[in-house]
């Protein structure tokens, strides 16, 4: 090795050296920076919260999520479509969601139990259209602007039938075959009116913690999900059996 070779190697040695110096000054200072921004955020936090910087604990009243199964709740049901005399010893509350596939493979089950249990039992539809659902709000408007000419239900099962085609176009197809009147119809299934109807039922399954569909209050008795018929079943008869 030469004389120049060897101040080459020095030089690129101690050029080397400097970077690693700098670069960890660098990061360092980074790291400093970052801790005492942290620290400065903290210092906000607490001025506005004195329990900032602890474990939050569970507020007291933070919602669940979900109904308690062992409670009984009240559910509003006045000015809902209902099948099923008043006089019914077990009340069956659906909320249901047009767009939902479940909610359309539980109908058949809500079918057999009418037919089962007849004037024992009524069944009470709730709009709740979920936000991961956009064609179900113009279906339960559809619906509701049919229940306001009596065919509630009639609109209810077309829908569920063509649940695939969630169309205004089929929903006024479907109003026309009822013998509705088209032009109250239309002017209904747009009216500030019927979208307050619908928005008031998902207003009262947020209060009771309904946040998926189909949902049931069976005698107010929380019931989830389109279960077998026998699960229905095994519930309405201990209704039964204790009224």
């Amino acid at each position: 090795m030469d004389d120049r070779t060897g101040v080459l190697l020095v030089v690129a040695a101690s050029i080397l050296g400097a970077c690693f110096v700098g670069g960890s000054l660098l990061i360092t200072n980074s790291v400093n920076r970052a801790a005492t921004e942290i620290e400065s955020v903290r210092t906000v936090l607490a001025g506005i919260n004195p329990e900032a910087g602890r474990q939050p604990s569970r507020p007291a009243a933070a919602p669940t999520g979900r109904p308690d199964p062992a409670k009984r709740y009240e559910v509003s049901t006045a000015g809902s479509p209902v099948r099923g005399p008043e006089s019914a010893a077990v009340s069956i509350v659906e909320f249901s969601d047009f767009q939902c596939p479940f909610c359309g493979r539980v109908s058949p089950t809500l079918d057999q139990i009418e037919q089962t249990y007849g004037d024992q039992v009524r069944i009470v539809f709730k709009h709740l259209p979920l936000s991961i659902h956009p064609k179900a709000p113009a279906a339960h408007a559809a619906s509701e602007a049919a229940h306001r000419q009596g065919k509630f239900w009639e609109m209810h099962d077309a829908i569920f039938a063509n649940q695939r085609e969630l169309e205004t176009a089929k929903f006024e197809e479907y109003a026309e075959e009822m013998g509705l009147d088209m032009d109250r119809y239309r002017a209904d299934a747009a009216s500030a009116a019927v979208k307050a109807r619908v928005a008031q039922d998902m207003e009262e399954a947020r209060r009771l913690g309904v946040s998926g569909t189909p949902g049931f209050f069976i005698n107010g008795r929380f019931f989830s999900g389109a279960q077998p018929y026998d699960a229905f079943k095994k519930m309405i008869d201990e209704e039964l059996e204790n009224s």
